[in-house]
């Protein structure tokens, strides 16, 4: 679940090794680029960690930041997490 956290949108993931944390962050990168909309992230073997917040508003969250949050929920739908 996502928690708005310090001005950002905020959710780690796990996953079962390294290749499935690269696999699904290799696909969250295409979203990302789709809605042109790029997020911190950080990656230690099989977790990987968010924080999303709109640089251009102050680094606040915005509605481009939930748009990218739900898009990172399918994504890990489809790697079995969530």
């Amino acid at each position: 679940m996502w928690t708005e956290h310090d001005n950002s949108l905020t959710r780690s993931f796990q996953f079962a090794d390294f290749k499935a944390a690269f696999a699904f962050m290799t696909e969250v990168a295409a979203e990302a680029e789709r809605l042109d909309h790029h997020p911190w992230w950080a990656n230690e073997y099989n977790r990987v960690e968010f924080r999303l917040s709109t640089h251009d508003a102050g680094n606040t969250v915005t509605k481009r930041d939930h748009r990218l949050a739900a898009a990172i929920d399918v994504v890990a739908g489809r790697h079995g997490v969530g």
